[in-house]
Formats: C-alpha cells, structure tokens, sequence
C-alpha cells in the first residue's frame, strides 16, 4: 500500500537522534507502508534500516512489538530493534523514528525463481517458525503478503515492515484484500494465529499460480469468493498439491497453533515425499573434512611403509 507520507530525506543526508545523539546517514529508500518509510542507512557501527513514521503513536505500536519479541528471544537474532528517536528536520518539523538491524535478502518469488521451487518447502517452514515466535508472543502480523517476506542464504525467512501487526484479540490494523480471510469470507478480522495462517496459504497460492490467482480476484464476484475457489488452484497446481490437506486446515482455521501448522507442514511434506531442503554445510566444515581425510590417508601410507 503507498503513501503520500515524505519527510523529506535524500541519500547523502544525516539525521541525529534528538535525545541519543546518534547520528545516521541517508543511502536509499528500502520501501514505504501504510504509515511510514524504510531507508537503507550508514552508522559507525555498520549499515542499520531506519523507519520514519509520520504519527509517533502509531509507530510506537510498532516498537512495542519488537520489544516484546527482543524480550521473548532473549537477544537472539530474531529481535533486531537497534535504537529509537526523534529527529528535526531543517523545516523545523519533527518526526519520530526507529532503526533496526538490515536484514539482507531478497524477496520471496525472486528468491525461488534463482534458486528454484524445490526451495519452498524449507523456505515455507521457516516463515511458519517466524509467525509461531510472533504468536507465541502476543501479537499477529495482520498485513503477511510477499513484499513482507524477504529470504536470506539457505531459504532462511525473515519479516519486514511490523506496520500491521496488531495484539491478539483486537481487530487486526492492517490489512491487504487478496490476502485477508474477510475478504474471502472465510472468518472474521479478529488478531488470531488463524488469520496469519490463511495469509501464508493464499501467499504460496499466488506466487505459483499468480495468473490464475489474478483471474480468480478479477472475475468472481463477491459472494462466491470462499476458500474452495482457492482449493481448486492448489489441486490442480503440481508443486502446492501435495500440500493440499494444509491448505485445506489453514483456510478452515482448525490449527490450534502455529506451531502446530508448522510440524503438520513438515509431516505433510514427509508423507507426500518432497525433500525438504536442509543447508549445506558450511565451507570450514568441508575443508575440515578434506583436510582430515588426507591426513588419515598419509597416516596409513606412512603405517604401511613402516610395517614393511
């Protein structure tokens, strides 16, 4: 979703926090949402994300989701709020903003259009592992949709732009159509592990079958958009059909959690007989391994010649 927000930042540009004093500079514009933009910045310490928000309150909601998961996780990676602020702009006005760790990655169809579909498993149960952190924690990602996912080395998944994420129990604060459950009068906009799930099963529907998607959001008319018609692309798709009964339970909502949906995707994916991509092994790893193999064999040359 655009936004007609611009606080005015060009590459080249430094803002300093106005209470911490930390001082950062503009490289480009990552992505823009509902209520605020992204810019790729450089500090002392490395390349950090800078979100400036046009409402402070809004964008506090934000930042409390991502203290409550730097809580949840215990300073693992996955919490990745570096510092909050303010600024003042030269024309005086003032904007609230907060930086985060730069995830590096690429979005989710690049992605697997250069590393190939037989990556969707693994790319899929690591998603399912970040959305069951973010329940687990209290809070629905409410507006999951593919500019939302980006994929780093060995399919490892990460969310962007926490815009939309509302508490459990309230009514979710962001949304977009296609992805919504409402939308395909499948349940309510009530904040549930559920309605992230239906997002991730139409996210999946779409990137493989994005033609036939779009036909289907074009042509029905309101009162026949259900989850059946959703259904029938996963059928008759060759890479999302063996999945089928996943996607039948997501659309239902019959998953108690989502650490639920994410053993049964796995279990799925067993039964159906899809490998699910493992990473490699790292290269110290391997040279390890050569490098003791070749010791091993000039141990038993030496061994033999002396036993001769």
């Amino acid at each position: 979703m655009a936004t007609s927000f611009d606080p005015g930042l060009s590459p080249g540009m430094v803002i300093t926090g106005k209470w911490k004093q930390g001082s950062y500079r503009i490289d480009r514009l990552l992505g823009e949402g509902a209520n605020g933009k992204v810019y790729l910045v450089e500090h002392h310490r490395g390349q950090y994300a800078l979100k400036v928000g046009s409402d402070a309150v809004d964008l506090q909601s934000e930042v409390n989701v991502l203290q409550s998961l730097a809580l949840q996780t215990k300073g693992s990676a996955e919490s990745f709020l570096v510092e909050v602020d303010d600024f003042q702009h030269p024309d005086g006005r003032t904007y609230p903003f907060y930086v985060m760790r730069y995830v590096r990655g690429m979005l989710l169809a690049d992605y697997l259009e250069r590393e190939g579909s037989d990556w969707f498993p693994l790319v899929g149960f690591h998603l399912l592992g970040k959305l069951a952190n973010l329940h687990e924690a209290g809070w629905v990602f409410g507006d999951l949709k593919m500019e939302n996912v980006l994929v780093a080395d060995y399919g490892r998944s990460q969310l962007v732009d926490y815009g939309g994420v509302t508490a459990v129990g309230k009514s979710v604060r962001q949304f977009t159509e296609i992805y919504d459950r409402g939308y395909w009068s499948a349940g309510s906009r009530k904040a549930d592990a559920g309605y992230d799930l239906f997002s991730f099963a139409v996210l999946f529907i779409q990137l493989f079958e994005r033609r036939r998607f779009s036909q289907l959001v074009h042509t029905l008319l309101p009162q026949n958009r259900v989850p059946e018609e959703l259904l029938k692309l996963v059928r008759t798709n060759t890479t999302l059909s063996p999945l089928e009964e996943w996607f039948s339970r997501a659309f239902a909502g019959e998953f108690a959690s989502t650490r639920e949906a994410a053993a049964a995707w796995q279990l799925q994916l067993h039964q159906s007989g899809i490998k699910r991509r493992s990473a490699p092994a790292p290269r110290w790893m391997k040279r390890l391994f050569i490098a003791s193999a070749l010791l091993l064999t000039i141990t038993i040359i030496l061994m033999i010649r002396v036993g001769m």
